[in-house]
């Protein structure tokens, strides 16, 4: 009869306790108040024209890609600030409506997103890139 490797699951059981104490601990104390009660939420083109561009609901449009990329083609309405700019230029985006910030593929984005939770902005929607924008039939300037 074989012995099953228990000590192995006891240690698996080990690594991962320990690696999820060294995560929590590694999280800013001040960044956790920052975000209660922030909405952040993906948004697909569709659902973004649905929601604000048919409507003409209020909200900021933020497209975080570099400026050239954005004189390349944008979609109509957004302003221009790059991530790279981004938290120096917060002064620049109301707090009382929503924020939509995309980029080219979705991954800057996504850390815009995390910035303006963690400045306090409440309402933050992610669209992602402009590639599935423009993948989604929808027109650029």
């Amino acid at each position: 009869m074989k012995r099953s490797p228990i000590w192995l699951i006891v240690l698996a059981v080990i690594v991962v306790a320990a690696a999820g104490v060294v995560v929590w601990q590694g999280m800013s104390p001040a960044a956790a108040p920052a975000l209660a009660g922030v909405t952040q939420a993906l948004i697909a083109p569709a659902d973004y024209q649905a929601e604000f561009g048919s409507t003409g609901a209020r909200h900021l449009l933020v497209d975080v890609r570099t400026p050239e990329e954005f004189a390349e083609g944008h979609i109509a309405g957004a302003v221009n600030i790059s991530l790279q700019t981004l938290s120096e230029r917060l002064n620049e985006i109301p707090r009382d409506q929503p924020v939509v910030v995309y980029c080219r593929s979705g991954n800057r984005s996504a850390q815009a997103s995390q910035i303006l939770a963690q400045a306090g902005y409440t309402t933050i929607y992610d669209l992602g890139g402009i590639i599935a924008w423009q993948q989604a039939g929808l027109p650029i300037q």
